[in-house]
């Protein structure tokens, strides 16, 4: 379902014992979401500090849609951004935690979701039989 390339990417996975399973060749283990370099506070100051910047951010964001400039983020930039909540929330999964990615019936639409989860799918050149095999696989 996904490339040679993109399969050699992928981290390690995890068993049930928690223990991390050798990563693919070429593949490189990434980095800790919301980590920072050793002479940064602790880890709980520094993943407070990143859930406080990504709310500010997405206040800010919230208000230039508002404003009508759904282009105040730039492609790279949003790409960026995307990719990082992406990766972040999988991480989260695999770990066991059962938070959905959205508050039921917020202030997004069904129509938004479902942009972003066929840009998703693009993105990834995976097609939504593809998305219903790997759930019926997994169970997710």
């Amino acid at each position: 379902m996904s490339s040679p390339k993109t399969a050699a990417a992928k981290p390690a996975r995890r068993t049930k014992a928690g223990q991390a399973t050798a990563a693919p060749s070429g593949a490189t283990a990434p980095a800790k979401a919301g980590s920072m370099p050793e002479a940064a506070a602790g880890p709980a100051a520094d993943d407070a500090g990143l859930s406080a910047e990504a709310r500010r951010l997405a206040a800010e964001i919230e208000r230039a849609l508002a404003a009508g400039r759904p282009e105040a983020v730039a492609g790279e930039a949003f790409q960026a951004l995307m990719a990082a909540l992406c990766r972040s929330y999988a991480a989260q999964v695999e770990q066991g935690a059962e938070v959905l990615p959205l508050k039921e019936r917020g202030n997004v639409t069904s129509t938004d979701i479902m942009l972003m989860a066929s840009g998703l799918l693009r993105s990834a050149n995976l097609a939504v039989f593809e998305l219903g095999m790997w759930q019926s696989w997994t169970g997710r």
